[in-house]
């Protein structure tokens, strides 16, 4: 693994790389308990692949290693062929990973349209807070931010609203803001922690569209318990137990998948889980 003593990290042009997003035999450990075993996996670009398991089995710290919240006590991560273990979370962001949290996680002070600018920040020589401020120099960095800011509200149907507050918007319209300022970065790798949290009935077939649409540009990683909506965004489905994958392929083969039944009704039976916060 990565000892971490070097965070610079080269990738090969767009024209020369695959873009599969490649988790090799992964273990994180916090103490004494294992949050994961040895998962090895790998999401395909171009296709939604969805990450699903009962409450504690390692969904949410998966992702924090993807995103580089979490370090792994081993294993490797790579992205089109190129090791990302153990690099920082700001590193990750510039080689084009993305992530949307559980929570929206916006600005209340900001507007829409600043919110998700602080997700461009990666493109901007000067910095967004500089662009922000109006700061000497900045003013070409600041039209460049909104212009690929608005795009991204635009790209999730928020872009008339970017001049209002986050609190000024019902909880559905605030996730796509915070969805918006993950795809403000131009990322590679997007990854979705439970997108479906708060919404209605009626708004999952909208959100489900947009999923499928964002796939197009990118390698897509979902976390989300609605398996309606797993079963109709995804292309492949892993499913974790207890830190272990226990299954991985199409959406209608591991719906039938005896392992996985017996994974969710056992959860459903003993409420255990491998020691991590109880929406992972």
């Amino acid at each position: 693994m990565n000892d971490g003593s070097s965070t610079e990290a080269t990738l090969p042009p767009p024209g020369q790389r695959s873009d599969v997003l490649e988790v090799r035999d992964v273990t994180v450990r916090f103490g004494g308990l294992t949050a994961l075993d040895g998962v090895t996996l790998a999401a395909a670009p171009r296709q939604v692949t969805g990450v699903i398991g009962p409450n504690g089995a390692g969904k949410t710290t998966l992702l924090n290693v993807l995103c580089g919240f979490v370090r792994p006590q081993s294993g490797d991560l790579r992205l089109g062929g190129t090791s990302l273990t153990g690099l920082a979370p700001h590193r990750l962001a510039s080689l084009g990973v993305a992530r949307t949290l559980q929570g929206v996680g916006l600005f209340q002070r900001l507007t829409v349209l600043e919110n998700v600018m602080a997700g461009a920040t990666c493109h901007a020589r000067a910095g967004f807070w500089p662009a922000l401020l109006g700061l000497p120099r900045s003013d070409r960095d600041e039209r460049a931010l909104r212009q690929r800011s608005l795009a991204a509200l635009d790209r999730v149907g928020m872009a008339d609203q970017a001049g209002r507050l986050p609190d000024q918007l019902a909880y559905g319209r605030r996730k796509r803001v915070a969805l918006a300022r993950a795809l403000a970065a131009g990322p590679r790798v997007l990854l979705l922690d439970e997108p479906a949290s708060g919404l209605s009935e009626a708004e999952l077939p909208e959100l489900g569209d947009l999923i499928t649409q964002l796939a197009a540009d990118a390698t897509v990683v979902v976390v989300e318990h609605r398996m309606d909506l797993m079963m109709s965004v995804c292309q492949a489905i892993a499913v974790l137990d207890f830190g272990r994958l226990i299954a991985l392929g199409r959406p209608e083969a591991v719906q039938a998948d005896p392992a996985v039944t017996a994974a969710y009704l056992g959860a459903e039976g003993t409420g255990e889980g491998n020691g991590e916060p109880a929406d992972g």
